[in-house]
C-alpha cells in the first residue's frame, strides 16, 4: 500500500451520447454541489443527460485541513469552470489533488483546468494509459459526440502526474481518503474513493443508478465481484457515476442488471446479429430505468456483436 500526503474511449463516449438524444426534455446540469456530509459534496442526480451537461457525470470534493480533493472533473474546460465556480462558493482552500476514477471523458476532460490551480492529477495505471493512448484522438473528434467547438473550448486532455497501483491513501491533513483498485470492472482502471470514516464511497461508473449503464468496455463477471466487494465495505452513502445518491441497495441492483444483461445477451446474440432487434428484446426484460436507454444498443453492439476490422496501417 502507498501513502501520499498534501478507441474503446470512443465507443463509450458515443454510447454515453445516446442519453441526450433519447429525451426530449431540456437538457440542465446539476444546480450546484450537494453536502453528502460534512466537508463532502458531490453533484448527483442530473436529469436529462446530454453531451453539454457532461452526460450526468457525478463528480465532488472533499475537504480535509490542508486542502481540497476533487473527485472526476466533467467534460470540458467550460464544464470543469462550472465545478470550480461552484467549489469556490463552499471553500476557499487550495485544490490540491484530482482523482479520476476512470478515463473516459465526462469524468476527465476537465483535468487541465484543475491542473493550472496546482492539484497533482491522479489515476489508476491502467486507466493513465487508457487516457494518454485515446484521449487526445477523442478529444479531435468532439463533434461525434455531440459536442460543439464552442463546447470544449479551451478544453486540453491533462494525463495523471501520479499514477498506482492497487491502493493509495491521501492525507488531508485531518482526514485521509482512501483510493482503491479492486480490478477491472466498468473499464480496465476505474477505482473507488472511500472515506471510512464517513463511511461515503464514490464509486465512478462502477455504479450506475436510475438508468442503464454503459457495458461495452466491461469485465461483467469481474465487475460483478467488484459490487460484492463494494457491498461488503462499511458504507452508507454512495456516490454514483451517475445518478443520485445511493445505497447497498443500489448496488445489489446493479449486480443483478448486470447478471440478467450478460446471460440474455448471450443468447439473444447466438442467433441474431440484429443489434436493433437483440436490444429491442433486452428492454422486455430489464428493469426499467429513467435514463439511457439508448445503451443498451451500445451495450449490445459494443460487447456482443462481431467488431468491424481494423484495417492494417
Amino acid at each position: 500500500m502507498k501513502r501520499y500526503g498534501i478507441g474503446i474511449l470512443r465507443q463509450a463516449v458515443t454510447a454515453l451520447l445516446i442519453i441526450g438524444l433519447v429525451h426530449t426534455g431540456t437538457a440542465l446540469a446539476a444546480e450546484s454541489l450537494t453536502e453528502i456530509s460534512a466537508n463532502v459534496y458531490a453533484y448527483v442526480d442530473t436529469r436529462n443527460m446530454s453531451a453539454q451537461n457532461s452526460f450526468g457525470a457525478n463528480a465532488g470534493i472533499i475537504i480535509g485541513r490542508d486542502g481540497i480533493l476533487v473527485v472526476d472533473t466533467l467534460i470540458s474546460s467550460s464544464e470543469a469552470q462550472r465545478f470550480l465556480w461552484d467549489i469556490r462558493t463552499i471553500s476557499d482552500k487550495p485544490i490540491r489533488y484530482v482523482v479520476n476514477t476512470h478515463h473516459h471523458l465526462d469524468h476527465a476532460f476537465g483535468n487541465a483546468d484543475f491542473a493550472r490551480q496546482g492539484a497533482v492529477v491522479i489515476s489508476q495505471l491502467k486507466d493513465a494509459a487508457n487516457l494518454k493512448t485515446h484521449g487526445q484522438a477523442a478529444l479531435g473528434n468532439a463533434k461525434e459526440y455531440g459536442l460543439t467547438e464552442q463546447d470544449m473550448e479551451g478544453t486540453e486532455i491533462v494525463l495523471p502526474a501520479l499514477a498506482f497501483g492497487d491502493r493509495l491513501d491521501i492525507d488531508l491533513g485531518d482526514r485521509t481518503v482512501q483510493l482503491i483498485y479492486t480490478g477491472v470492472s466498468h473499464t480496465e482502471g476505474s477505482i473507488l474513493v472511500y472515506l471510512p470514516e464517513s463511511k461515503i464511497l464514490f464509486a465512478g461508473d462502477i455504479l450506475f443508478t436510475g438508468y442503464h449503464p454503459y457495458m461495452g468496455e466491461g469485465n461483467i463477471e469481474e465487475w460483478v465481484k467488484v459490487l460484492d466487494r463494494i457491498a461488503a465495505m462499511d458504507v452508507d452513502k454512495i456516490i454514483p457515476g451517475h445518478g443520485p445518491v445511493s445505497t447497498k441497495k443500489d448496488v445489489r441492483d446493479m449486480k443483478e442488471y448486470l447478471i440478467a444483461f450478460d446471460k440474455k445477451a448471450r443468447e439473444l446474440t447466438a442467433t441474431s446479429q440484429d443489434a436493433g432487434q437483440v436490444a429491442a428484446e433486452m428492454g422486455k426484460i430489464l428493469p426499467p430505468k429513467a435514463e439511457g436507454e439508448g445503451l443498451i444498443r451500445m451495450s449490445i453492439e459494443h460487447k456482443y456483436l462481431p467488431q468491424p476490422a481494423v484495417p492494417a496501417k
